[in-house]
């Protein structure tokens, strides 16, 4: 059995209800079970996801005997933050522990034009693509929907953004298709009027192509924009840098994306890391017009962020222009994205940390 198909523990159960994932709905559920009303687990919700507070006793309009039973069965786990490096550029990431010790990153990048929150859907990566970082730690284990949400709750209580509105892509640590229950319910988490009303149109998701993840997000009534980890033209590319490709292929990765259905103002990105020598030709790009023949796209180009441990190096910046010339020319809109945060190990495939000694 595959690292993509065997399951993945979340931590074990301490016998206390963790509401940090829980709906409104399911917050107003447990609140009544536990003697009081049902618009009190609303309250309880906002206090958690709209005002990040997670000591009980500063929930002032909750009735005093309430807190103390929650106090006493249940617990809200927030990851805390272990380290804050801030780049020269202003981005901003975070090194967070989770409950079981287990360590993941967040960033935050300024400027965007919007401000941008950068999450993470597992610890490690089963994907193995070849030029990420986080693909040489393995996986782990997947994230908690509360653990998901949990990096929004602190990115903004840290930054100042409870009131702010910002965006955020799914593109950190893991495949947030091949964590698909817990990401999708972390997004409706943020996205609930009761707390941080991040609406879909705010938030990216970015798949390599885990192709029953992206049938099932086809169907969802919360639709984040959606990102293709493309990186290649041909099977045998795909295969070599991003091998998930030999289950599904590149063809019917197209043809999922042909079917996915967009709103009138939407289009896919295409996220495609330039490798010298290996992605970055000029018959590279012509087959990329064709491959993205027909279909609402814009293609975000990424020279690749050379780390010790990935064995490419990054085209020059004129191979790069040459290639993007190519698209524009096909009236493909198609930008070269600026890495951020490259100083402090915060760029594209860059993300990836050493699990404390306990774990080991």
């Amino acid at each position: 059995m595959s690292d993509l198909d065997a399951p993945v523990p979340s931590p074990s159960p301490t016998g206390l209800t963790d509401l940090a994932g829980l709906t409104p709905d399911e917050l107003s559920a447990l609140v009544v079970e536990l003697g009081g009303k049902a618009f009190q687990g609303r309250q309880l919700f906002r206090w958690i996801h709209r005002k990040g507070i997670t000591d009980f006793a500063a929930m002032t309009n909750l009735p005093k005997d309430l807190r103390a039973r929650l106090a006493g069965q249940a617990v809200i786990s927030t990851p805390e933050v272990v380290r804050k490096d801030v780049s020269s550029d202003g981005t901003t990431k975070l090194l967070l522990r989770l409950r079981d010790g287990r360590q993941i990153e967040a960033v935050f990048i300024p400027d965007t034009p919007s401000q941008t929150f950068c999450i993470s859907t597992q610890v490690g990566c089963a994907m193995k693509c070849g030029f990420c970082l986080t693909g040489t730690m393995g996986l782990a284990r997947h994230l908690t929907a509360g653990e998901i949400a949990g990096q929004v709750r602190v990115l903004a209580a840290e930054l100042g953004f409870l009131d702010t509105p910002f965006n955020i892509v799914v593109m950190g640590m893991g495949e947030p298709l091949h964590n698909y229950d817990a990401t999708m319910k972390a997004l409706q988490l943020v996205g609930s009027e009761e707390g941080l009303h991040v609406s879909p149109r705010r938030v990216t998701l970015s798949t390599v192509g885990v192709l029953p993840g992206l049938e099932r997000l086809a169907q969802e009534a919360y639709m984040p924009n959606l990102a293709i980890s493309l990186h290649a033209t041909t099977e045998a590319q795909r295969d070599l840098l991003v091998p998930i490709n030999r289950k599904y292929s590149l063809a019917q990765l197209m043809d999922a994306c042909r079917k996915f259905p967009l709103k009138k103002r939407s289009r896919i990105t295409f996220e495609y890391v330039m490798v010298a020598g290996v992605n970055d030709t000029i018959e590279d790009a012509r087959r990329l017009v064709r491959l993205l023949n027909g279909l609402k796209a814009k293609v975000n180009l990424l020279p690749l962020n050379e780390a010790a441990g990935i064995p490419y190096s990054r085209p020059s910046d004129e191979r790069v222009d040459a290639f993007a010339q190519v698209l524009a020319n096909a009236h493909i809109t198609v930008s070269v994205r600026k890495s951020r945060g490259r100083d402090i190990r915060a760029a594209c495939g860059q993300l990836a940390v050493e699990e404390p000694a306990s774990q080991l």
